[in-house]
């Protein structure tokens, strides 16, 4: 497979990331496309008989099925956590490490497993790198159907342009949890990503949101000038 610069770089980043695993390990295994170079390598090197006895929590069904395809075992949960780590992508990432994640309509299950592993380390190349939340991507907001365009105007009062999210067929998207997105655009950023977090999660109705606060470790980084390790409190 010829990968073009970015995918190179995000290659890159899932290889560095998958250093991190040791035998022995249970970890939370993210989706998207950065993290699904680092379930290839991290799947090559079971392969090759480097780590033995590693099991991982998918994230997604997406994710259950490539870890199958690479031959990486699985587990729950309630099974095994607390997780020894958690490697997934994200959206965008600031100085300080808070996070915009869920593009690929995983977020609930991606907050659940990193919430629930000892260390949560982010892949990225360096585009998604941003000043402040908000400036590329949007804030996705997963709700129960019920009513769900009830949510309109608070989140406009909330500085949000929300867009129901659809697929490339134009039909409503549906999460592997059977609940839709909306999609939050602040034009301006976001000032106070916990804060914000906090207006989503005592709102009825919003089950989870794509910001990710305080919720990093590390953030491993590729870029034209190759790759490297952010840590918490380091910005």
């Amino acid at each position: 497979m010829v990968l073009t610069a970015v995918e190179d770089l995000k290659s890159e980043a899932g290889r560095e990331a998958a250093t991190d695993v040791a035998s022995g390990m249970r970890l939370g295994l993210g989706t998207g496309s950065t993290a699904a170079y680092f379930l290839r390598h991290l799947g090559a090197r079971l392969a090759s008989g480097e780590l033995t006895d590693v099991v991982g929590v998918p994230t997604s069904v997406r994710t259950e099925k490539a870890a199958r395809r690479l031959g990486i075992p699985l587990g729950t949960l309630s099974e095994l956590a607390p997780l020894d780590l958690t490697v997934d992508g994200a959206d965008e990432v600031d100085p300080k490490l808070n996070l915009i994640k869920g593009l690929g309509g995983a977020l609930l299950r991606e907050k659940m497993v990193a919430q629930a592993s000892d260390r949560f380390v982010v892949v990225v190349d360096d585009a998604k790198l941003v000043r402040r939340l908000g400036e590329l991507a949007p804030v996705p907001v997963e709700v129960v159907p019920f009513e769900f365009d009830s949510h309109w105007r608070w989140l406009q009062a909330l500085g949000a342009d929300p867009q129901l999210r659809r697929n490339e067929s134009g039909d409503v998207f549906v999460t592997d949890n059977g609940l839709l997105i909306i999609d939050c655009r602040f034009v301006k950023g976001i000032d106070d990503p916990q804060e914000l977090e906090n207006r989503l999660m005592h709102r009825a109705g919003v089950v989870d949101s794509g910001l990710f606060p305080g919720l990093a470790d590390e953030v491993v980084v590729a870029g034209g000038g190759g790759v490297y390790r952010m840590s918490a409190g380091e910005g």
